[in-house]
C-alpha cells in the first residue's frame, strides 16, 4: 500500500485512482464519485508534508466506501431508493477514524439495497459486474467495495458483512476480505440490517494491509454500546498459533459444493501444512442449521431496523399519498425493492405473537447451541477452515428469479455470523475458467489477528 510521503504526492495517489475508476467505469463499482473533495484533501496533506507536519498512517490513500457507511461527503444512498439523495447529517466512526489517519474516500460504492443479497444484483442502481469475468456477479452484498479493491482502483475498501457480505464478494473476486469478532468494530454511523450479527471490516489484497486498516477503525466507541475495548494491538510478526492446529470442516466438502471449490479448499489445506500447520478433518453437522437460524433472525431483525422508514422522517415519500395511511403504506411500497420487502414479510411472521415461540425462540435457542459447537472446536483448534461459498461466481440473473437458490450462496458463511466469531476470506486459487475461488478462516472471538498470521504465513511460502 502506497503512503503519501516526499517523494510520493498524495495528489497522485488520488489522481491515479480516480483515472481508474474512470478506466473501469462499466463495471459499476460505484453509485457515486467525490472527485474534487479527494483532490482537495489530497492537496492538503502534501502541503502539510512540505512544511514538514505529521501526517497520519494513511496519508493519501484512496479507499472506496461501501454506501451504507455515512459520511457528510455526497449522498448516503445504500444503494436504495428509499435513500436516494440522503445527505447525511453523521460520519460513521470507522470512517472518520480512517479520515484521521489520512486516508481518503474516492466515491461510494455499490451495493445490494440496505446489504438485503448476495450479488449486488438488488442495488437500486443496477448490478456490480464481476472483476474477473463481466457476465457473472461480484457477490454481495459488499460487491462494489470487492471490484475496486480486485481491479486496484483502491488498495483499500470498507464493507458490511452481516451473514457473508465481506466474505462472499471477496471470494468472488480474488482478494482478502475480513469479518472480524462483533463488536470489534463500531457499528456507529451504518445504515442497520441486523443488529446482532452486523459487522464493519474491510477488503484489501493481503493480510498485511487488512491488519493496517482494522488496526485504524477498531476499538471501543462510546456511541455503540457493543463495541469491544481495543485488543487488535499486536504486529503479525509477533504472533504465534498456540497449538499449530488447523480444523478443516469436512461437512462444507460434500453434496451442493463444487467440485473445484472442494479442490481449492483441499489445496489451501496442503499449504498450511507446508506453512507448519497440522491440519485434521472435522465434523459439526449443526452447520446444517445454520442457514435456517439465520434467515429467521436475520429478517426479524431487518423488518424491526427498516420499520423507520416511514415516509415522514426522512427518506422517500410517495408523491401520491392522500392521508397518513398512504404515506406510509405508499412510500414503503414504492421505496423498497422487492428483497427488502420480502426480509420485512418474513420477519414480521417469525415475529407475530402465533409463531414467537415456534421460530423466533427457537432459532435463538439454536443460535446458542452453534456458539457451543464452535467452542469446543477451538479447544483443539487455532482456527477452522472452510469454503466460503459453495461454487465460484455465478451468472447475472441466474438466481434473481429464485431467492431460496440466492439464500443457499450463505450456508457456509452464516455460521460464524451468528455465532459472532471472526472469519477472513482468503484466496485460494481458481477454476479452469479462471475465476476466483476463496476460502475462509474461521477463529474463536478476538483471535482476527491470528487468522490474518495465518494466512500471511501461508502467503510467505507460496
Amino acid at each position: 500500500m502506497k503512503i503519501a510521503d516526499k517523494d510520493t504526492k498524495a495528489v497522485d495517489l488520488v489522481r491515479a485512482a480516480l483515472e481508474k475508476a474512470h478506466e473501469f467505469e462499466d463495471y459499476h463499482c460505484f453509485i457515486s464519485m467525490n472527485e474534487a473533495r479527494a483532490l482537495e484533501k489530497a492537496r492538503e496533506i502534501d502541503e502539510k508534508i512540505a512544511r514538514g507536519e505529521k501526517v497520519g498512517k494513511l496519508a493519501g490513500v484512496p479507499f472506496a466506501l461501501k454506501d451504507n457507511y455515512l459520511s457528510r461527503e455526497g449522498v448516503t444512498t445504500a444503494a436504495a431508493k428509499m435513500l436516494d439523495n440522503f445527505p447525511s447529517p453523521i460520519t460513521a466512526t470507522a470512517v472518520a477514524k480512517l479520515e484521521e489517519e489520512g486516508a481518503i474516500m474516492i466515491g461510494r460504492a455499490n451495493m445490494d439495497a440496505y446489504a438485503h443479497g448476495s450479488s449486488t444484483e438488488n442495488s437500486y442502481f443496477g448490478p456490480t459486474l464481476n472483476a474477473a469475468d463481466r457476465e457473472r456477479v461480484a457477490g454481495g452484498s459488499s460487491g462494489g467495495s470487492a471490484v475496486a479493491v480486485a481491479l486496484k482502483i483502491v488498495p483499500f475498501a470498507l464493507g458490511s458483512d452481516t451473514g457473508g457480505s465481506i466474505r462472499q464478494p471477496a471470494s468472488f473476486n480474488g482478494v482478502y476480505g475480513i469479518k472480524p469478532t462483533y463488536g470489534a468494530v463500531s457499528r456507529y454511523g451504518v445504515v442497520a440490517m441486523a443488529s446482532s450479527t452486523d459487522t464493519m471490516g474491510c477488503f484489501a489484497t493481503t493480510a498485511e494491509d487488512v491488519d493496517l486498516v482494522m488496526k485504524i477503525i477498531a476499538g471501543r466507541d462510546e456511541k455503540d454500546s457493543t463495541t469491544l475495548d481495543d485488543y487488535w494491538t499486536q504486529e503479525l510478526g509477533e504472533i504465534e498459533a498456540p497449538k499449530k492446529k488447523i480444523g478443516l470442516i469436512r461437512d462444507c466438502l460434500g453434496e451442493g459444493t463444487d467440485k473445484e471449490v472442494i479442490k481449492a479448499t483441499r489445496d489451501y489445506a496442503q499449504k498450511l501444512e507446508a506453512a507448519g500447520y497440522e491440519v485434521e478433518d472435522i465434523e459439526m453437522p449443526i452447520l446444517k442449521y445454520g442457514l435456517a437460524i439465520y434467515y429467521i433472525v436475520q429478517p426479524a431483525e431487518v423488518a424491526s431496523n427498516l420499520s423507520r422508514y416511514d415516509g415522514v422522517r426522512y427518506g422517500f415519500r410517495s408523491n401520491d399519498a392522500n392521508d397518513l395511511a398512504e404515506v406510509y403504506s405508499k412510500s414503503r411500497d414504492e421505496g423498497f425493492m422487492a428483497e427488502n420487502k420480502r426480509r420485512i414479510l418474513i420477519g414480521n411472521f417469525v415475529l407475530s405473537s402465533g409463531f414467537f415461540d415456534a421460530y423466533y425462540l427457537k432459532a435463538q435457542k439454536a443460535r446458542t447451541l452453534l456458539i457451543l459447537a464452535y467452542n469446543e472446536q477451538f479447544v483443539k483448534y487455532d482456527a477452522l477452515l472452510c469454503p466460503v461459498a459453495p461454487s465460484p461466481a455465478f451468472k447475472l440473473g441466474e438466481k434473481t428469479g429464485d431467492p431460496l437458490k440466492m439464500y443457499l450462496e450463505d450456508v457456509m458463511s452464516v455460521p460464524p455470523s451468528m455465532a459472532g466469531l471472526p472469519a477472513l476470506a482468503v484466496p485460494a486459487g481458481k477454476t479452469e475458467a479462471n475465476l476466483p475461488i476463496g476460502v475462509q478462516l474461521i477463529g474463536q472471538r478476538r483471535s482476527d489477528q491470528l487468522l490474518l498470521k495465518i494466512a500471511k504465513d501461508v502467503e510467505e511460502i507460496q
